[in-house]
């Protein structure tokens, strides 16, 4: 594995990258409050497969990549960022795999530009519009009610970072993430800006709702994993996906399985992706 720096724009995206160099490439996308260290599973199977694995620190993430205004978080400018770091390396067209915010970033990218795309796969995220049409008829509202409270101005930070970070860090932990990968994404979000930036991506959703409706429909090959133990992300908006892509098109329930899915089922979680990729 190598750390390569890819710039777009004014912006600097610091990458993990493994793989040979003349692989189809795949990005894999981390959410939130992950780095990419959240692929240190999945990244050397899909590598070994021969493909060119790029697992970047997103905007927010990234000190080079860390804008003020909530604005700059819009899902649009996200999708960019991607586009601008496969144009960087020379990737006409790519694969993209998203986990949590990754993948809501993997729906749009498929939805708006498909032919950019060989093939995308969300890990635990449901499809936008699925997500959406879920909050009316299930309890995926109560899941979804620590949105509204990050969407706060500076009181999330405030009470997160508290005394050293754990708060979040025993959030992560009750959530199903491992002590070390916890300890490890509440330092990381430490760092001055991060976590500020981190939460700007649900500000600027709740700032313009509309751009998460407008995610439209899919004909790129899609392979959505989800765990069932999942306590953000319920049943009603994992099955409601599937009416949402017109593509190829395989749902994997792993049953017991909760929300860390890179982390912590990746044994799971590559078989089917291996075969979606065509590894």
């Amino acid at each position: 594995m190598a750390l390569q720096q890819l710039d777009v724009g004014p912006y600097r995206f610091p990458a993990n990258v493994e793989g040979p160099a003349d692989g189809p490439v795949v990005f894999l996308l981390h959410g939130w409050p992950q780095t990419p260290a959240a692929w240190e599973t999945v990244a050397p199977a899909l590598a070994a497969s021969g493909h060119r694995v790029v697992a970047p620190w997103q905007r927010g993430y990234s000190a080079g990549a860390r804008p003020r205004l909530v604005a700059d978080y819009r899902l649009d400018r996200l999708v960019e960022d991607v586009l601008g770091m496969a144009s960087t390396l020379g990737a006409e067209r790519f694969d993209v795999v998203g986990h949590d915010w990754g993948g809501a970033v993997a729906w749009a990218l498929a939805a708006q530009h498909p032919g950019r795309l060989r093939t995308i796969t969300s890990l635990s995220t449901p499809h936008p519009a699925a997500m959406l049409a879920s909050l009316p008829r299930s309890a995926q509202a109560l899941r979804s009610a620590y949105i509204p409270v990050f969407q706060v101005p500076w009181l999330p930070e405030r009470l997160l970072l508290a005394a050293g970070g754990a708060p979040l860090r025993v959030m992560l932990e009750r959530s199903g993430l491992d002590a070390e990968r916890a300890a490890a994404y509440v330092e990381a979000m430490a760092e001055p800006g991060a976590l500020t930036a981190a939460l700007s991506w649900y500000r600027a959703a709740g700032a313009s709702p509309a751009q998460l409706r407008a995610v439209g429909r899919i004909a790129v090959p899609t392979l959505f994993v989800w765990g069932s133990a999942d306590p953000a992300l319920g049943r009603t908006a994992a099955e409601g996906t599937a009416a949402h892509v017109d593509g190829a098109y395989r749902f994997v329930a792993l049953e017991g399985a909760g929300h860390w899915l890179p982390e912590r089922h990746a044994a799971d979680v590559l078989p089917p992706l291996l075969d979606h990729l065509g590894g």
